[in-house]
């Protein structure tokens, strides 16, 4: 039973004498009551409990859906001393597979991350939470990052985009509108030219149109060959699945 503010403060509940000031006292407490009663119940409610998590004292509230999703801000990357180890989603972290960690992401999502500083482009899937770093929004793979450039400064300026998806496994068909880019899949990155050589023209006596992208590195130059995937995801990611098939275990989609 709510009672109205404007009874508890009617002037019958007002006359002389210590008892009947006791009892408006406690009429017009227990109306407050009643009142914040309702205004709790009416209140917005907050987040469910089981759907944050607590880093450094800071809760974070992961989103059910990366439909739409874009962001523009720093990329980081980890790498050896995490190798083998568990990430958030149970799987054991690859530093050579395209995969990357974001706060609230849901696992499994795919995404088109541009390094803004050198034009590159890749696709990863997320399957880790971080970085946990102020200013950072995404902790690519030693595979991805190296892709992407950012292996050797650490740290680079990226746009980061949702590819949408029929389905939240790892290995789903990606439909998406990126159809003004055109997409490769890496089938092989090696030390030795000859090798990446050897491996280009296997695949153009074959009928495909490979090629050879020079990769420098302080220290060393590597040679990636890339084959054409066409221009749209879904059909690039079907040639990855038959490469993979076909025992290039390290195939993945790029795009530029």
């Amino acid at each position: 039973m709510n009672t109205p503010l404007s009874l508890c403060l009617s002037k019958p509940f007002f006359k002389k004498g210590k008892q009947h000031v006791y009892t408006a006292l406690g009429i017009l407490l227990f109306c407050l009551l009643q009142k914040a009663s309702v205004l709790s119940a009416s209140a917005e409610k907050p987040h469910d409990p089981k759907a944050f998590y607590t880093i450094n004292k800071k809760r974070y509230y992961p989103i059910p859906s990366a439909d739409g999703y874009s962001e523009r801000g720093y990329a980081s990357w980890y790498g050896g001393s995490f190798h083998g180890r568990a990430t958030s989603s149970g799987e054991t972290y690859d530093m050579h597979a395209m995969t990357a960690a974001h706060k609230t992401l849901p696992m499994n999502t795919m995404l088109l991350v541009k390094n803004i500083e050198n034009g590159r482009q890749a696709v990863v899937r997320i399957n880790d939470r971080g970085p946990f770093v102020q200013g950072r929004i995404i902790d690519l793979s030693h595979k991805a990052a190296q892709l992407l450039g950012v292996t050797a400064k650490g740290v680079a300026k990226v746009q980061i985009t949702s590819l949408k998806q029929k389905s939240d496994k790892p290995s789903a068909t990606i439909d998406n509108d990126l159809e003004k880019h055109t997409f490769y899949v890496q089938i092989g990155t090696f030390a030795q030219k000859g090798n990446a050589t050897a491996l280009q023209k296997r695949f153009t006596e074959a009928g495909h149109t490979a090629f050879i992208q020079k990769y420098c590195r302080p220290n060393r130059v590597l040679y990636r060959v890339q084959v054409y995937a066409g221009t749209d995801m879904s059909s690039a990611q079907k040639a990855k699945e038959a490469l993979l098939q076909s025992g290039y275990t390290a195939a993945f989609v790029i795009t530029r």
